[in-house]
């Protein structure tokens, strides 16, 4: 345990920042840009798996190490090394005024601030230890332990600290609601599907594991303050009509005959155990494998039970541990890095038919999904099943993201005109026509999961219920639908433009839902419009193209602060980041401006800010999980963006001496290859 902690004892293993290379790296001598294309895309080859794929670490913010030492605290396992090493890396993270942010110089976050504290506090951290004051004079300051979101408010009850009257009540009968239904499972989004099902188990039985006095929290409670209500002024609203309804339910439990409620309970029980086949967990991300561990505690299983080991075994699979230090990864990208960075290479001219690429392409053709997941719920007509998801396994879950940025890298290697690939290509793109939105745009995981009516019961605060249309995936469509040979006349492309110039900001820039923010939205969209033939003069391109070029920075870099979801004011604001710096740069080329002074000095920049390793540093989360709620920090994208965005400059300018159709600086290494996937 760490126990009379005191400030400065847990030691703090942030790496010193890697020395510069020198600012002329790709100016001013013999083909400086090859070089640098050429030692970025070996450092990418190199960290590729033997298995074909490349991964790099998923970051988020604080909540995971938290909500990892809680879970194991109702487990009765909170005093165990694994806690203190996360606790240790939660100690790391604090924010230089206290408290604990969503995202690198971010404000407090109140949920994660009161859930690191009570993290803390129960490995041992005294409430003297300068960190716990701070923390807690920012959550007093901010209204208590109350005012927290609905997610931290169950683990408050699950460990005592709070009764489940206080928490919104998650019925189980929505399990066996009919899809057609307004209020069903098929009617919120996948992650808040997978979320939602283990915790109407607990909001069920509610468990409490009881805690000794002297590691409770009841210092961060204010009692000179009501209970906050979400209650809104209008008495008729669809918020009040939940919160009602949220109460009857409440009242119905304390009369509900056990039998009823156990019949719920096997639904839910049922429903996660079929979702778990094939995955990485339950969704494979972080909340509903964590609730599944507890859901599973609350439903008597045996700790040794294989289904409980196998439920903690892929949350172990998050974890990482460096110099005595734990962290906590979200979920893993291994679809996503792999397209992403296929396409990179072959945009640096790695030969298409180098083995690194055919192993990846190998690997993406495995991963297909050849049967119907949720998905299905919503979708008319036979559709076949195809697509890709994001994790190692994630079979109920593709998404057409990925799928598109899979289908995008499939087609540039030497396999692309192979039978395997073209099948591929003609599946995954008939799945993703049968996924748009009625709005003429694409959402992640679902089709029309739009109902604005869920965004008001009381569980939704994780600002995520909905899987709407977005601009950043509706324009990759396009730049896919594009390279295939699609035009702006097909009636898809069609209905998307409709879509995207209904969602264009005053300034010409778009929203980025998974990306932050206006820059990556701005960027894709360019790049889907140029994909398609769209004529590059018309006026809506060209202010989009005019935001980006204005919004670049003195030092000829680009960067926006994931504080623009909150604050619009900030649109295109923050630290200089080395990906968005990549975005606007392949945006502006997609508008034709790669001969600009803007783009020279966006490359100037990247060229300057290389580290020793020829790649570069980021601290930034450029990652969008949910907007306003959680962030994420994909540790390949400050390596793949950069590349992809040189090696389109220098197609565009030809300052390579090897052109970009060539087989690129690596070819006198790489043997002759077979066209084919046996490599």
């Amino acid at each position: 345990m760490i126990a009379n902690t005191e400030a400065g004892t847990l030691p703090r293993t942030s790496a010193a920042a890697a020395p510069r290379r020198p600012s002329n790296r790709l100016v001013g001598s013999a083909n400086p840009l090859e070089t640098a294309l050429s030692a970025v895309s070996e450092w990418l080859i190199d960290r590729q798996s033997p298995d074909g794929f490349w991964v790099g670490e998923l970051e988020g913010d604080t909540i995971l190490e938290s909500e990892y030492v809680l879970m194991m605290a109702f487990l009765g396992r909170h005093e165990e090394e694994l806690c203190v090493k996360l606790c240790r890396y939660i100690l790391e993270q604090e924010r230089p005024g206290g408290g604990w942010s969503i995202y690198p110089g971010g404000p407090m976050e109140l949920s994660a601030t009161v859930k690191a504290y009570f993290a803390l506090k129960l490995v041992g951290v005294p409430t003297s230890h300068p960190a716990m004051v701070r923390a807690r004079e920012a959550i007093l300051e901010a209204g208590g332990a109350d005012r927290c979101n609905s997610f931290t408010r169950f683990y408050l009850a699950l460990l005592g600290q709070m009764s489940y009257d206080d928490c919104p009540t998650v019925p189980t009968f929505l399990v066996e609601l009919p899809t057609w239904f307004p209020l069903s499972l098929s009617s919120m989004s996948s992650w808040t599907r997978t979320i939602v099902v283990p915790l109407s188990i607990i909001s069920a039985l509610q468990p409490v594991t009881a805690l000794p006095e002297h590691l409770g929290i009841r210092e961060l409670f204010r009692d000179d303050l009501p209970k906050p209500r979400r209650r809104t002024k209008s008495p008729i609203s669809w918020e009040n009509v939940f919160l009602a309804a949220d109460r009857v339910m409440k009242w119905a439990r304390k009369i509900q005959p056990e039998a009823l409620r156990r019949r719920g309970v096997r639904a839910a029980h049922r429903w996660m155990i079929d979702h778990f086949e094939n995955s990485d967990g339950l969704g494979a991300i972080f909340p509903p494998m964590i609730y599944t561990v507890i859901a599973l505690r609350c439903l008597g299983y045996d700790d040794n039970d294989p289904t409980v080991l196998w439920a903690k075994r892929r949350l172990e699979d998050l974890l990482i541990e460096e110099n005595g230090v734990t962290r906590v990864q979200p979920c893993v990208s291994p679809i996503w890095d792999t397209a992403i960075t296929t396409i990179a290479l072959a945009d640096a001219a790695v030969p298409d038919y180098h083995p690194a690429l055919l192993r990846a392409v190998r690997y993406l053709l495995e991963k297909e999904v050849r049967v119907k997941g949720d998905w299905a719920d919503r979708v008319k007509g036979d559709v076949e099943p195809s697509g890709w998801y994001f994790q190692f396994q994630n079979e109920k879950y593709p998404d057409v993201d990925d799928t598109a940025m899979v289908l995008l890298a499939l087609q540039r290697t030497s396999l692309a005109d192979t039978e395997e690939v073209r099948a591929a290509t003609r599946r995954g793109l008939a799945w993703i026509l049968a996924m748009q939105n009625q709005d003429g745009g694409w959402a992640a995981f679902d089709k029309d999961v739009t109902n604005q009516v869920l965004t008001k019961v009381p569980f939704a605060d994780h600002n995520a219920i909905l899987d709407p249309s977005c601009a950043d995936i509706t324009a990759r469509i396009l730049e896919l639908m594009g390279k295939l040979g699609y035009k702006a006349d097909h009636p898809a492309v069609e209905r998307a433009l409709v879509y995207l110039w209904n969602t264009q900001e005053a300034e010409g820039c778009w929203y980025g839902r998974w990306g932050v923010n206006y820059i990556y939205g701005t960027w894709q969209v360019l790049l889907g419009l140029q994909a398609i033939g769209f004529p590059m003069d018309h006026p809506n391109v060209v202010r989009a193209a005019d935001w980006l070029e204005s919004i670049q920075q003195a030092d000829g870099g680009w960067g926006e602060s994931c504080r623009s979801y909150d604050d619009p004011t900030w649109k295109g604001r923050g630290e200089p980041t080395p990906t968005q710096t990549a975005w606007a740069l392949m945006g502006l080329i997609a508008a034709g401006r790669a001969r600009n002074e803007s783009v020279r000095n966006g490359v100037r920049h990247l060229a300057e800010t290389q580290n020793a390793e020829g790649i570069w540093d980021e601290a930034s989360y450029t990652g969008t999980g949910f907007p306003c709620v959680f962030y994420l920090r994909y540790h390949l994208y400050r390596t793949y963006f950069p590349l992809m965005a040189l090696g389109r400059y220098r197609a565009e300018v030809g300052l390579a001496a090897v052109a970009n159709s060539g087989p690129g600086a690596l070819a006198s290494r790489i043997p002759a290859l077979p066209r084919s996937l046996d490599v």
